[in-house]
């Protein structure tokens, strides 16, 4: 088994800032081909730069909740490299949420953003595989689709329940997805990380600085996880490292999670 993604190709939503962006310049870095993904156009280009017309990186500005943004997203992949390997649906926001408010739309936002669009984009990323497959004379394609997700997903939190409602619907999805695609080799997996040091909490930070020490403490490794700490571990499920894996959700969370079930065990 080799964790190599050299020659791949990977599409990678999110792509202009912090995991999305972490995730996209490793796997170009370890020689895949990689088209970054996102609506901020000026920051893609503020990342990227001057991206070489025949390199291995190419960047794709649009909003992904339309279906035509995300069809022609797939087109400038093939355009530019003849074939999608890879799909990491980065792409996520977090809001809070007022239950008790009825013009509260988080929740419906959420959804949208973090689980339908995902969902929206394997289809049609997964339908350009089993294609790949056919035009090779395969009779099973070899592709692998990893969603980010948050150990939110696994808990509630007061003002989070729109956040973690989505999130749980996507560790679903990441389970039917793979359960769908397993007999075209097609493998779905998710990750699932605790606090990461990402532009929103950072800037949370500044204001409540005593917020660190307290995210710091519930983890049992005592730190705040950057977005290089989980590139690997999204290198591991894109490669053929992973390939009896399928359906799981691999949690990155510095024991967090061990924590609170130990804490919810003891009440």
């Amino acid at each position: 088994m080799s964790f190599s993604i050299e020659g791949k190709t990977a599409i990678v939503t999110g792509a202009a800032n912090g995991i999305g962006l972490a995730i996209a310049r490793h796997f170009a870095e370890n020689g895949a081909n990689v088209v970054f993904a996102d609506m901020d156009d000026k920051r893609l280009k503020t990342e990227l730069g001057e991206v070489e017309e025949d390199g291995n990186i190419h960047f794709f500005a649009g909003d992904l909740r339309e279906r035509l943004t995300a069809a022609n997203l797939l087109s400038a992949t093939i355009d530019a490299f003849d074939r999608v390997d890879i799909l990491v649906n980065a792409s996520r926001q977090i809001l809070p949420t007022d239950v008790l408010s009825a013009d509260d739309n988080s929740l419906w936002t959420l959804l949208e953003q973090n689980l339908l669009t995902s969902f929206r984009i394997s289809q049609i990323v997964a339908k350009r595989m089993l294609k790949q497959a056919e035009d090779d004379g395969h009779d099973q394609c070899n592709g692998s689709i990893v969603n980010l997700s948050s150990i939110a997903s696994q808990r509630a939190q007061p003002g989070l329940l729109g956040y973690s409602v989505s999130t749980a619907a996507l560790d679903q999805l990441t389970r039917s997805l793979a359960v769908e695609l397993a007999d075209k080799n097609i493998r779905v997996n998710s990750v699932a990380f605790g606090s990461l040091m990402s532009a929103s909490l950072q800037s949370t930070l500044k204001d409540h600085p005593e917020y660190r020490t307290e995210i710091e403490k519930r983890t049992p490794l005592g730190w705040i996880a950057s977005a290089n700490e989980l590139v690997e571990a999204a290198q591991f499920l894109a490669s053929d490292a992973s390939r009896f894996m399928t359906g799981q959700t691999l949690v990155l969370d510095g024991g967090r999670t061990l924590v609170d079930a130990v804490k919810a065990a003891a009440h």
